[in-house]
């Protein structure tokens, strides 16, 4: 898991600038998985206006271990934290 930053908006594009500075800011992590094909893909959360969002690999399937399963927790736990506030 990793927090990549905090963007403007949830598409893969701003997720990825990792952006910092702008008053409505939020913030976005990262979980790296793997698809069915075991390639490498990663699971993004952000914190939207009150809510989590959760963005899959484009068109793919996410297959997370135990581990990556407790990642993912633990930032939805975080993400809902922050979304109540």
């Amino acid at each position: 898991m990793e927090l990549i930053g905090r963007v403007q908006g949830f598409t893969q594009d701003v997720v990825a600038d990792q952006t910092a500075g702008c008053p409505d800011e939020r913030r976005a992590w990262q979980i790296h998985c793997r698809d069915v094909v075991n390639r490498e893909r990663h699971l993004t959360v952000v914190v939207d206006n009150g809510r989590v969002v959760l963005m899959g690999p484009p068109g793919e399937t996410a297959v997370l271990s135990a581990g990556q399963l407790g990642q993912l927790r633990t930032v939805l736990r975080e993400a809902a934290d922050q979304a109540e506030r």
